[in-house]
């Protein structure tokens, strides 16, 4: 069969109506399983609110709402978006100590007061391939301060990208301690860099982590495109993950989705959307039939965002109108999103400009219109685009597979950011 590039079938797409009769839910070989199939017709998801479906989270035996709680960015004064989650019956939260230096957790902590025995808590701290148990315990305790609670239910190591990360022996010492002492549940793994397939063969070989928090979505996924053409080279750039996680199911791990949105241009997505039906919803029915996932987090800002999102809880199978979506978005962003984790661009700056983060830090000031998060996490990497102003963008004209213009696009985001 002859190859067809990334554009070309987009483009096919439009024609072919992408996605008539496709089985999300496929095994890992790519062969379909006896799963939902597109439907011809879109059924509104929003025709009653709150959480429709709980799941069981691999072997924790928590069962927790499949459309759940992200808190990146949660800010001063919005306790009550907290509370409109729970009062539509979200009982997973996710934090973790960067999001807002604390802030996140400290609102989340105030948030809960009261009512902690009635939900799930995650938090997470990016413990490193040389720290020490002890200052994993300390940050563990700051954590637990800025939350008002003395336990959570996951603990997890936060944006695993690097297999010594995981080597490191005296997370399993923090690890036993906390575990022992009370102050945590369970453990897991976050990850959505390049080497994220790597990190969590390794997590499941290993048999470290309770629960497993991963990047993934419809456009990473090989199988979105898979049943188009078998020739479709550079689909997604994580076309191991399915099999791995699949590893992981069998050890009965619990499996998180995370990054479920592609980005967050919801609402040049406005125009394309029928009444009741959005494409946040499509994005999310994706996601809930892969087999191997058990339920997903997304940022949740405003009460109205909170209703929407849940109109694609306990939803059934993808329909064709949520292909059709799904397709469109991939359209309108792919000159411009960076999957962050196919590490292709890697290396290729004279200047080792960190490029992948500094288009993620783009995407939170650009997509989330979240200016002041973007500045703080741009002034915490090692390394800016600072090089870029002067670069005539030859060394990474072609770095992308998938024809980004990274110089167009990193020396405006310094700007931007400092």
């Amino acid at each position: 069969m002859k190859k067809v590039d990334r554009r070309s079938f987009l483009r096919l797409g439009a024609v072919t109506g992408l996605a008539a009769g496709i089985p999300v839910n496929a095994a890992a070989d790519g062969s379909s399983s006896t799963s939902a199939s597109a439907s011809s017709q879109a059924s509104p998801q929003n025709s009653s609110r709150g959480v429709k479906n709980y799941v069981r989270l691999g072997r924790t035996e928590l069962k927790v709402s499949d459309i759940s709680f992200g808190s990146f960015p949660l800010r001063h004064g919005e306790e009550h978006v907290v509370h409109h989650a729970m009062d539509q019956g979200i009982n997973y939260f996710d934090t973790a100590e960067s999001y807002g230096d604390g802030t996140s957790e400290t609102v989340m902590g105030r948030a809960l007061k009261g009512r902690r025995d009635q939900v799930y808590v995650a938090t997470k701290i990016g413990a490193g391939s040389r720290d020490s148990a002890a200052s994993m315990m300390q940050r563990l305790d700051e954590s637990l301060s800025r939350l008002q609670t003395d336990y959570v239910d996951i603990f997890f190591n936060h944006a695993v990208n690097d297999i010594s990360r995981l080597k490191n022996e005296q997370w399993l010492e923090f690890a036993d301690k906390a575990r022992s002492q009370g102050k945590v549940r369970f453990f897991g793994m976050s990850g959505h860099g390049g080497y994220l397939t790597e990190c969590v063969d390794y997590a499941v070989q290993q048999d470290m982590f309770d629960v497993l928090l991963l990047a993934t979505n419809f456009g990473e996924d090989p199988v979105f495109f898979e049943r188009f053409t078998r020739g479709f080279d550079f689909v997604a750039n994580q076309q191991g993950l399915r099999a791995s996680m699949a590893k992981a199911k069998q050890k009965d791990i619990g499996i998180v989705a995370m990054k479920v949105l592609r980005g967050a241009k919801l609402n040049d997505m406005r125009p394309y959307e029928q009444q009741g039906y959005t494409y946040s919803q499509a994005a999310f029915k994706w996601v809930l039939n892969i087999p191997q996932v058990d339920n997903l987090i997304v940022t949740m800002r405003i009460r109205d965002q909170i209703d929407e999102f849940l109109g694609a809880s306990g939803a059934g199978e993808v329909s064709q109108a949520d292909m059709d979506l799904l397709q469109q978005y991939a359209q309108m962003t792919d000159a411009s999103y960076c999957r962050h984790v196919c590490n292709d661009c890697e290396g290729s700056c004279p200047f080792n400009v960190p490029i992948a983060d500094v288009l993620r830090m783009r995407m939170y000031a650009t997509d989330y219109g979240d200016f002041s998060i973007a500045k703080q996490e741009y002034a915490k990497l090692d390394a800016n685009a600072s090089p870029c102003l002067s670069c005539d963008g030859r060394p990474c004209k072609d770095a992308c597979t998938y024809e980004i213009p990274i110089a167009d696009l990193c020396g405006p985001t310094h700007t931007m950011l400092t």
